[in-house]
């Protein structure tokens, strides 16, 4: 029986269900679940709530590999010419942006593979899959002689852990209640973020623990398979499939349609994009910057330092949901901006100072200012779409509000992934026109003032106007 059949019959049954007052979980073979309901209080309290913590557990740390062998490029292009490799600036930033790019479009399709193959079986599927960039990356870096487009293409592999998100985040979707949701997604992209942190303390630190005087790379890789065969063991073991998990594709056309979703998904470039951005780049920005780093144990230690940015935007992220709940999501977003533009502004300026202490705590302090917007953005987008006037007369006709909100999130969340491509690849043209990342910097600070101005100009000047309300 195909998914797409078990899924009629599932929402066929949890319809009959309803209609008969009672909603028996009906456990199937290939651990589907029939009759799930998790806005029924009784099934939710007897049954439900353990089986949902239970697949968000696994679903976490399957998205935690995901982030991990997503920045493993960022870390590894580093080391690359300690290793014997002879890339360019221009080849390393391409190894850098490459699983950004090939992530973020990922994410549109990853979103429909839950309801199309279960959540269960596509969490098997999609761990097992990050078995192929980092077995490749191990084979690639052990060997100096390894063209550049084999490289490439071993790194943009590494999407396929970019592309975890999305699905991950859809999966849990169907699991719980809208009181209860928030709170489940916060800490299933919280938990998932935090692996970009982990891989950039833990790698530097690996490559260079058993090699004297030099780098084993190929560690970066095989160290997570491990973990990888864990966490797609842990899902046929644990996780289970939704007969009632059904895509929306009319969802998400209709909310292509909606000029909020792609005000929105700029924003979200701003904030999420910087934060995947940055993280891709921090590294080699410390190396680049502070050449004085060039012993391996020294060097190790310092890019180690380099997770410090990613944990503390991914720390970020639901105290500026939090904020957003009191004071309004478009406030804290337009704060969170103009943070970024200051701070970046005082990066460019105390850069010539050579103080590496002064440079870590302002890319710190940035990391933060993004990871606060981005859990403001994200909280902005379901409270526009169940507002907007426009989304109201298409929700009218054709698509629920409630729909088109949760489409655009899954729409919103892969654009704003893209940034990790534009940045890197910002910061190259930069250095290849003028030796520099000034004026890639300069650039990002415009960039800021003008999504502060944007989103101060939709969502604040005209709150009253069209109703937005407390956006």
């Amino acid at each position: 029986m195909t998914a797409e059949r078990t899924a009629e019959i599932g929402t066929a049954d949890a319809a009959a269900a309803r209609a008969a007052g009672t909603l028996t979980l009906d456990h199937r073979p290939g651990r589907w679940i029939a009759n799930w309901d998790a806005e029924n209080k009784e099934q939710w309290e007897s049954a439900g709530r353990a089986i949902a913590r239970r697949n968000l557990n696994w679903s976490i740390f399957a998205e935690f590999l995901g982030f991990v062998v997503w920045q493993l490029w960022s870390i590894v292009v580093v080391q690359l010419p300690s290793a014997g490799f002879k890339f360019s600036t221009n080849e390393i930033f391409w190894l850098i942006s490459m699983p950004s790019l090939v992530g973020a479009t990922l994410r549109i399709p990853y979103t429909f593979m839950v309801p199309r193959f279960g959540g269960r079986n596509w969490t098997i599927v999609s761990a097992l899959l990050l078995l192929l960039p980092t077995l490749g990356l191990a084979l690639c870096v052990s060997n100096p002689a390894t063209p550049f487009g084999l490289m490439l293409f071993v790194a943009a592999l590494a999407g396929f852990g970019g592309g975890n998100f999305a699905s991950s985040m859809a999966n849990i979707t169907f699991f719980y209640p809208a009181r209860e949701k928030g709170w489940a997604l916060g800490l299933n992209a919280a938990g998932g973020n935090l692996g970009a942190a982990v891989a950039q303390l833990a790698v530097p630190i690996a490559i260079t623990l058993l090699a004297a005087g030099t780098v084993n790379l190929p560690v970066a890789g095989l160290m997570w398979i491990p973990l990888i065969l864990l966490a797609a063991f842990g899902a046929w073991k644990y996780m289970d499939n939704l007969t009632s998990a059904k895509g929306d594709v009319a969802g998400s056309l209709a909310a292509l349609k909606e000029p909020h979703l792609w005000i929105m998904a700029l924003l979200y470039i701003g904030t999420f994009g910087s934060f995947i951005g940055f993280a891709g780049v921090f590294p080699k920005l410390i190396k680049d910057y502070f050449p004085a780093f060039s012993s391996i144990s020294v060097g190790a230690v310092a890019l180690s330092l380099a997770f410090l940015g990613p944990l503390v935007g991914s720390l970020a992220r639901p105290y500026g949901g939090r904020l957003a709940d009191r004071n309004g999501g478009a406030r804290m977003t337009v704060t969170a901006f103009a943070a970024m533009a200051v701070i970046t502004l005082t990066m460019i300026w105390t850069i010539p100072l050579k103080n590496f202490w002064l440079f870590l705590v302002l890319f710190l302090l940035l990391f933060t200012a993004s990871g606060f917007g981005n859990g403001a953005t994200y909280r902005m987008i379901p409270v526009i779409f169940a507002t907007s006037s426009r989304a109201a007369r298409s929700g009218a006709s054709t698509v629920t509000t409630q729909r088109l909100a949760s489409s655009a999130l899954g729409l919103i969340s892969a654009i704003g992934a893209f940034g990790g491509f534009v940045i890197p690849q910002v910061l190259n043209a930069s250095n290849t026109a003028s030796g520099s990342y000034t004026s890639a910097f300069y650039g990002f600070v415009g960039a800021y003032v003008l999504m502060l101005a944007v989103c101060w100009f939709y969502y604040i000047r005209n709150a009253n106007r069209n109703a937005m309300g407390h956006v």
